[in-house]
């Protein structure tokens, strides 16, 4: 399937985000790509605001559009706040969450992950990144990769946080997905709100 593989520093410039981790680049560069970068730039129309949202999210959690499009109106569906909705089951996904494990240090590693099948959800290999956890799920490093060096070294330089929604075994190498977190839990820096009104036109 088709995926982004353009430069990362480009696209968290076009948005002013570190959206794929920390940039060297962004703190040098606080302005948009491109030979115009510097220039005034026109004030940006609603749409243009709205659509800038929906696409950073997308990048964000490396979705295409028809992906993106099916989750929100599942979101859509689902009784409560649809925004909130939508990042909640981003959340869940599955290359998500051993992305916010640590067992990979991006979403793009962990979804390789997956789809090589080095992940078991409830002790079976699941190789779709698109896997949505349910509550109480247990997420794991397969018996057999555990020894691999991408996944241990990435465990090594684990970094502190901590998300209240998952659970972490370091001597098992599993983890437990508790519960979809709350909004306030989810640290994106997304306006999830823009991208309902997006969609509602």
């Amino acid at each position: 399937m088709a995926r982004y593989t353009g430069p990362k520093t480009k696209i968290a410039r076009r948005f002013n985000d570190p959206i794929f981790g920390p940039s060297k680049a962004l703190q040098k560069k606080a302005y948009p790509p491109g030979q115009h970068g510097r220039g005034r730039r026109k004030k940006q129309s609603e749409y243009a605001i709205q659509l800038m949202e929906k696409q950073k999210a997308k990048y964000t959690y490396g979705l295409l559009e028809r992906q993106f499009a099916n989750l929100f109106e599942k979101a859509s569906r689902k009784g409560g706040i649809t925004g909130e909705n939508l990042l909640q089951l981003l959340e869940a996904r599955l290359d998500n969450v051993v992305y916010r494990l640590g067992i990979a240090p991006s979403r793009r590693a962990a979804r390789q992950l997956v789809l090589h099948k080095h992940i078991v959800v409830n002790g079976e290999v699941v190789n779709i990144a698109s896997y949505t956890l349910k509550a109480g799920d247990q997420v794991g490093v397969r018996e057999k990769s555990k020894s691999l060096e991408a996944i241990t070294s990435s465990l090594a330089s684990r970094s502190a946080t901590r998300y209240n929604w998952l659970e972490w075994d370091g001597s098992q190498m599993t983890g437990k997905f508790v519960d979809v977190p709350a909004r306030e839990d989810i640290p994106e820096n997304i306006r999830e709100q823009l991208i309902v009104e997006l969609y509602s036109k």
